[in-house]
């Protein structure tokens, strides 16, 4: 009997320990349809010279390790359950990326340590974020759909913008959680709100606006978004 409840916990555990990724794909696709597509991943634990930390793309000097689509590519992005989990029960534990703009979000990000100053900055501004996406080096604010024209005119009447932040728009990906990656672990840094069709997000213009006051307002002068 001690052998059966023993297995029995083992085997509760290992299925609370196991892959979740399967189920933030579907939740984005079919409930936000958001299109998703699996990243690279990371090579196998003990893959010679890398210890499972170098990406499974074949480039051995990878800039972004994991964290990046190679088979399928970009454009094979979907909102279809029926592939979307097709995709994670072959590969389960498959990054989750996220193909933006068109209808699906972009979003801005910055280099982890500007962005958490970032965070706090916008929040006694009183301004309103949508999701946050946190990785150990970067942090993404996600913002609703905007053209490469839209923000192409944004940036042309700024007298500055930090040159930390970068622009993940149509074309682009991002990694969302609870991937994992050759940086670490991606996490919500601010979660999506429950209950709705799809999660609420602010314009580009707005959050580009309050990054930019956030950035000049520092008390000595400089840049409160540096690296």
């Amino acid at each position: 009997m001690r052998e059966i409840l023993g297995r029995r916990r083992r085997l509760r555990f290992r299925r609370k320990r196991g892959p979740v990724q399967l189920e933030a794909a579907l939740t984005c696709a079919a409930e936000w349809q958001w299109p998703v597509l699996p990243g690279v991943g990371l090579k196998a634990a003990g893959s010679r010279g890398d210890r499972g930390r170098g990406c499974a793309c074949p480039d051995p000097e990878c800039v972004v390790p994991g964290a990046h689509p190679f088979d399928p590519g970009i454009m094979a992005a979907t909102t279809d359950g029926r592939m979307v989990r097709w995709w994670w029960t072959n590969r389960p534990t498959a990054p989750i990326m996220l193909a933006t703009g068109g209808r699906a979000p972009c979003a801005v990000s910055l280099p982890a340590v500007a962005g958490a100053r970032a965070l706090s900055a916008l929040d006694r501004m009183g301004m309103r974020l949508g999701p946050v996406v946190a990785t150990p080096t970067r942090w993404s604010l996600l913002v609703a759909p905007y053209t490469l024209e839209q923000l192409g005119e944004l940036l042309f009447v700024k007298d500055c913008v930090p040159s930390s932040l970068r622009f993940h728009g149509e074309g682009g990906y991002l990694v969302l959680p609870p991937s994992e990656t050759g940086t670490g672990q991606v996490r919500w840094e601010r979660t999506p709100l429950p209950g709705s069709a799809a999660p609420w997000l602010p314009d580009v213009e707005a959050v580009v606006d309050a990054l930019v006051e956030a950035s000049t307002s520092a008390p000595d002068g400089g840049s409160r978004l540096a690296y």
